[in-house]
């Protein structure tokens, strides 16, 4: 019985390990005061991206037939104010972004050149050193004119690039702007009920291995 105990709060423990390590969606508004944020202010148009530092936070850009510049882009929206990056030709690549520091939070504003609603509008992944933390897909809508939004991230653990990816298939084009950094304490979300439950079985068990049997011997 102690071993089944013991076993049990062993998956216990393993439950809240894996839930340290927890990607979720924030808004704007969660992005603390401090955070670093690169706005792309004062960079002329055609500055090519891949390659490029600004505040310490650098960008690179997986094909060579695809090329992102700073540009106009989309205009002024809800999430993008001119300069901004702007795929040109190709925009099936990824754009990778590594930090000057570890970071817990990462956000950003986008377009991509569609008019409609996009469930899965642009993607963002988030590494520390070779090891996936976790992702997630964003939606946009129409803000104003075309499609965007903000993808905010924030994760349990670390990270120290980001992968961003844009819906290619329903979107020839993409900009993005005002990316926003920070390092702070992400608290893991509540353990959904069926862990909860699993933890107070576990602990029922263990009280139940360590009462002291009573009752009459057999001679």
């Amino acid at each position: 019985m102690k071993t089944l105990a013991i076993s049990l709060l062993l998956g216990v423990m393993l439950c809240v390990t894996n839930a340290a390590a927890t990607v979720m969606p924030i808004p704007e508004s969660a992005f603390p005061g401090n955070a670093l944020l690169v706005d792309f202010a004062g960079l002329v148009d055609g500055t090519e991206v891949n390659g490029l530092v600004v505040d310490g936070v650098g960008f690179s850009y997986s094909l060579g037939n695809g090329q992102v510049d700073i540009d106009g882009g989309p205009g002024t929206t809800n999430n993008i104010e001119p300069p901004n990056i702007v795929s040109i030709g190709d925009n099936t690549g990824s754009l990778t972004i590594a930090l000057p520091a570890p970071a817990n939070m990462f956000g950003y504003g986008f377009a991509i050149l569609s008019l409609f609603d996009v469930a899965d509008a642009t993607t963002m992944s988030v590494f520390n050193g070779p090891t996936f933390l976790g992702s997630l897909s964003f939606a946009g809508a129409p803000d104003p004119i075309f499609t965007g939004g903000f993808a905010g991230l924030a994760s349990t653990l670390a990270f120290d690039h980001v992968v961003v990816t844009f819906n290619a298939v329903v979107a020839s084009a993409f900009a993005m702007d005002n990316i926003l950094v920070a390092s702070a304490v992400v608290p893991p979300p509540l353990p959904e009920p069926p862990t909860i439950l699993l933890i107070f079985a576990a602990l029922l068990v263990a009280i139940w291995a360590r009462t002291p049997r009573t009752g009459a011997r057999r001679v």
